[in-house]
């Protein structure tokens, strides 16, 4: 593969990492906003399929649906049809407690973050699990 397209990846794949890390980081803390928190889930599941269509050079569109995302990565290999439903479940939070008026309560509660993080958390491991050691982070 093309070295700035595996470099690209990985840093699609680093940015993953990094909001499965900060939506970890804020929950543990009492006060920590889950609204905030449970975006960052969706932008992980959403980077890592970002960095594995990168790697297989696949035009994506600027999107946050990972519903789409999935579907296009499955045509590269059939196990993306596993986070069909983690897709499905995560691309709401790319919006409805980024703004005011989209939910009905403001802050998610913690089950529902909880499941939020395990979806992000599997998407990311697939997709880890998947790229080449060259892409992957350290």
């Amino acid at each position: 593969m093309d070295e700035p397209l595996s470099r690209l990846s990985r840093e699609w794949l680093r940015k993953a990492l990094h909001d499965l890390r900060s939506a970890s980081i804020v929950s543990r803390d009492p006060e920590g906003p889950l609204d905030t928190a449970i975006y960052h889930c969706q932008q992980a599941a959403e980077k890592a399929l970002k960095s594995w269509l990168t790697w297989k050079s696949i035009p994506f569109e600027r999107t946050h649906d990972l519903v789409q995302l999935a579907k296009q990565a499955e045509m590269t290999d059939p196990v993306f049809r596993q986070v069909f439903e983690a897709a499905q479940y995560l691309t709401p939070y790319a919006s409805i407690f980024r703004y005011p008026g989209l939910a009905e309560e403001p802050i998610p509660p913690r089950d529902e973050f909880d499941e939020a993080l395990h979806h992000a958390q599997a998407v990311f491991d697939l997709v880890k699990g998947l790229l080449p050691a060259d892409v992957t982070l350290e």
